[in-house]
């Protein structure tokens, strides 16, 4: 990793640029070394252009920022031991931009919907290969909410004044790639509030008092799809996982789901009450 170049030396920009100045000179570079434009200097230029998309891919997510503020290209590197499938909930990231391909040979895979920046197709050439097809292959990005993507849904999308529809599979996840006759879709999944997705396992906070971790007892965990009782252990300190088997995302590939992760955190009240403190007092008074 050390022999890469730092991602703002690539796009020109200094470490407090906002996301427009980024975006802004992304768009400058990414037009000056495209192939296309380039084609005495090609093999330069296809070099220059995944340079400045892999800096683009990793600046314009502000959780990859924040890592590659902190650690550099190790945050990115599996070797390093802070990337590819590290805890989720430490800020570690999971699979690259690319980690499914759905095929079909039928049925048109487009959707109504605006497009985008155009700019969003120099994107999509992020860790793929710059060869003839790939040049003539035009690449859409589609962006869908969390539990859009875990369900499947069926989206409308408009290319040049043309309405089609998509079917996005069900465990669809960000960077899935729908590869259909002459063009490619890439999913790009929006975060969720509440879950945190690693492949196809998921991490949830879920919020216990202290006389239930401290004596043991149940308690109910929102799952993607349903409630569950959770039997909480006698003793259970503060940030325990419990592993709810088959209560993740479908598989793309094959039978299953992934599995839920419920991290139990410990809450203490900021302004107990009087009967509360004289509880808490006793507690004091025996130790604990």
């Amino acid at each position: 990793m050390s022999t890469k170049r730092d991602y703002y030396e690539i796009l020109g920009v200094t470490k407090s640029a906002t996301e427009k100045e980024l975006k802004s000179a992304y768009r400058k570079q990414a037009l000056k070394w495209h192939p296309d434009k380039n084609a005495n200097n090609k093999e330069e230029a296809e070099t220059k252009f995944k340079e400045i998309n892999e800096a683009y891919q990793i600046l314009s997510d502000t959780q990859k920022r924040q890592a590659y503020d902190q650690f550099g290209h190790a945050a990115f590197d599996p070797a390093s031991g802070m990337g590819g499938g590290g805890n989720p909930f430490g800020g570690g990231f999971g699979q690259g931009p690319f980690t499914y391909t759905y095929n079909s040979s039928g049925g048109n895979p487009f959707g109504q919907g605006d497009v985008g920046d155009p700019f969003e197709i120099f994107e999509q050439f992020f860790g793929g290969g710059f060869g003839r097809q790939a040049q003539r292959r035009p690449r859409y990005t589609l962006r869908v909410e969390f539990m859009e993507a875990v369900n499947g849904v069926e989206k409308e999308f408009e290319i040049e004044g043309k309405k089609y529809k998509i079917k996005v599979p069900a465990g669809a996840n960000d960077g899935t790639r729908l590869r259909f006759n002459d063009f490619d879709i890439t999913i790009d999944v929006k975060t969720h509030p509440r879950y945190k997705r690693d492949g196809y396992d998921v991490f949830v906070d879920h919020e216990i008092s202290f006389s239930l971790a401290a004596l043991g007892g149940v308690t109910e965990v929102e799952t993607l799809h349903d409630k569950l009782k959770l039997k909480v252990r006698p003793g259970t300190t503060s940030h325990s996982l419990v592993r709810l088997r088959g209560e993740g995302i479908a598989h793309l590939r094959g039978n299953g789901n992934g599995d839920l992760y419920v991290r139990l955190l410990i809450t203490v009240p900021e302004k107990p009450n009087r009967a509360q403190k004289k509880l808490l007092e006793k507690l004091s008074d025996l130790g604990l």
